[in-house]
């Protein structure tokens, strides 16, 4: 579904989507359900026409939006989104509380002395903006988010120095979109987003696992350049031998109320015994081996294989796999039974082909192999975890 933009109401500012893990596209939150991510054809197309048995498997198409880019008096960045009309699902726009909450953040990091507290002029600054908008308040260029993100994830020691409420990557992604836009289009540049369910909304402590599946990352049409790029990528880490590695993972700590955050850099170094315990962390919420995780996850994975199984000629090159949680404890019912809340979602298909996609460079019989492999050695190793092997 395709909706028409409303030109005649106020814009929706545009917030980073804090618990995205991974990805170099920034992500946005549009509203509580919604987010949106800048339109790539090949991914619209493939979402219009996606198979029937894989729609529980990705998260919910709900059309696409104008985006633009807007500039105050005093030279502010922000994305802002033209309302719709129409939208599916609830509709709940949030603009000041994810910005409020890391203000809050940051006023903590630096008046407790933190590792890198920001300059005082930062925090001043910021502390201006937030009384006009605090949802703009994040984007401004003189806060160089990018320069905190290291600090913000973990040492060289794999201690963590900073310990924070929001994955840094989601501000990462968006800060360099942000210069992107501004270095390469006039301001009043008008961008088609697609607009995507919120596939962690209903979390209160979303445990997200970000997994580049297959063998292969690079689309059919890379260049020659990017193609040698991704290829050795692929073979110096798990990619090659498991069909799977880590592309970013945040996993919420009970004992100290905060989440750890993993990303791609950490992921690419890792060996198999270092993804099987990265698996391990990620289902360990800081005091136990999170059990009753483990079997519903398999159970998903393996229907998730039938269905890859039995589509011909896909291939999802450079596609990502959640495996999504919540960190609070399982809930328990009257009669006795754990309700347990595990999910499990293929994104970002923009370099996904498939017999009749359009513009197809190459076609191929059969399921993906390189997918299939990955999700096999996945379900092994998971296996084997709660096998305690």
């Amino acid at each position: 579904m395709v909706v028409q933009d409303s030109m005649d109401t106020p814009g929706v500012p545009l917030e980073p989507f804090l618990h995205q893990v991974g990805g170099h596209l920034s992500v946005l939150k549009y509203d509580e359900y919604t987010v949106c991510k800048p339109l790539i054809s090949q991914e619209q197309r493939f979402y219009e026409s996606l198979p029937l048995a894989m729609k529980r498997f990705t998260p919910q198409y709900k059309g696409t939006i104008t985006v633009h880019l807007r500039k105050d008096s005093r030279g502010h960045l922000s994305l802002v989104a033209n309302p719709l009309k129409e939208i599916r699902g609830p509709f709940q726009v949030s603009t000041e509380s994810a910005a409020v909450a890391i203000w809050q953040t940051l006023q903590q990091t630096t008046s407790s002395g933190g590792a890198l507290p920001l300059p005082q002029w930062q925090h001043t600054q910021l502390a201006h903006s937030l009384k006009e908008s605090p949802a703009t308040a994040l984007l401004r260029p003189e806060l160089h988010l990018k320069a905190q993100v290291p600090s913000l994830v973990e040492d060289v020691n794999g201690n963590q120095t900073e310990r924070r409420s929001f994955n840094p990557w989601g501000l990462h992604c968006h800060q360099a979109h942000l210069s992107r836009l501004c270095a390469e289009y006039p301001e009043n540049k008008r961008h088609r987003f697609l607009l995507l369910e919120n596939v962690v909304s209903q979390y209160k402590h979303p445990c997200i696992l970000d997994l580049k599946m297959g063998t292969r990352q690079h689309g059919d049409d890379a260049s020659e350049e990017k193609k040698a790029r991704h290829m050795r990528k692929c073979a110096r880490s798990t990619s090659a031998c498991l069909g799977v590695r880590i592309c970013g993972m945040q996993v919420y700590q009970t004992d100290k109320k905060h989440f750890l955050f993993k990303d791609k850099y950490y992921g690419r170094k890792l060996s198999v015994e270092g993804f099987r315990q990265a698996l391990y962390q990620f289902l360990h919420d800081g005091t136990r081996l999170r059990m009753e995780l483990l079997e519903p996850i398999q159970r998903q994975l393996r229907a998730l294989l039938s269905v890859i199984r039995s589509q011909s000629s896909y291939r999802f090159y450079s596609s990502s796999l959640l495996i999504i949680y919540d960190g609070q404890e399982t809930l328990q019912m009257p009669h006795g039974s754990n309700v347990v809340k595990v999910d499990i979602r293929m994104i970002d298909f923009a370099h996904t082909t498939y017999k009749g996609s359009w513009n197809e460079h190459t076609t191929y019989d059969g399921p993906d192999p390189g997918y299939i492999f990955g999700l096999e050695n996945l379900i092994q190793i998971l296996q084997d975890i709660q096998e305690g092997e």
